[in-house]
């Protein structure tokens, strides 16, 4: 476990029979009581074992409550096992493009939201849509870019880097967004992530300096 920084490992006899998972903490248990062994089950906890096709929310509810499950087949096969840094990871990847376009949205609200007025916001509703502009929230992304590719809106910004780079950039995270909220069953990769990487930082920092 230490050489391979594992934190659970199975102790088995053959590909289905499973005795119990060692653990860092079914050891410290054993320690704490000053219970030492030198049989290998008496430092094991019970398993807890799911189906491949058993729903992930009830694998969710055991991983909180155990820390990890084990995995079997329809062969009744030991194939895997799922940890909380797992769920952890794919948290972060199922989250991270909400959260990004969430940080870029607000950083475009806040640079531009005092800037115009409402009938300036107005003027750069689409004209297809009835939609009402009350303030930059309403504003959808597309529109964000209406208003800012306009040189005179740009230009009362103050902010002093190329307008048409910034709008493309814009318009891609416009792109990427509308991936994200259709859920586009091919996903974003890693590219599309790293563009709103870049940009929520570019955008926190432009909104620093002018603060």
């Amino acid at each position: 476990m230490m050489l391979n920084d594992f934190s659970q490992l199975p102790v088995m006899v053959g590909e289905r029979d499973v005795k119990g998972v060692v653990t860092w903490s079914s050891i410290a248990m054993r320690l704490v009581v000053g219970e030492m062994s030198e049989r290998l089950i008496d430092y094991t906890t019970k398993p807890i074992v799911l189906e491949t096709d058993a729903s992930i929310f009830e694998a969710i509810e055991e991983i909180v409550r155990h820390d990890f499950v084990l995995v079997r087949d329809r062969e009744r096969r030991i194939v895997g096992i799922v940890t909380a840094a797992d769920l952890s990871l794919q948290f972060r990847a199922l989250s991270e493009p909400f959260l990004l376009l969430s940080e870029i949205e607000t950083h475009v609200r806040n640079i531009i939201g005092q800037t115009f007025t409402v009938q300036e916001l107005v003027a750069a509703r689409d004209p297809a849509s009835a939609h009402d502009v009350n303030s930059v929230a309403d504003l959808t992304f597309g529109e964000y870019v209406v208003l800012l590719r306009n040189p005179s809106n740009w230009n009362r910004l103050g902010i002093v880097i190329d307008r048409t780079a910034f709008c493309e950039q814009l318009d891609k995270v416009r792109n990427i967004r509308n991936q994200v909220m259709h859920f586009d069953p091919d996903g974003l990769d890693d590219a599309d992530i790293k563009i709103l990487q870049e940009f929520s930082a570019f955008l926190k920092r432009i909104e620093e300096i002018s603060l």
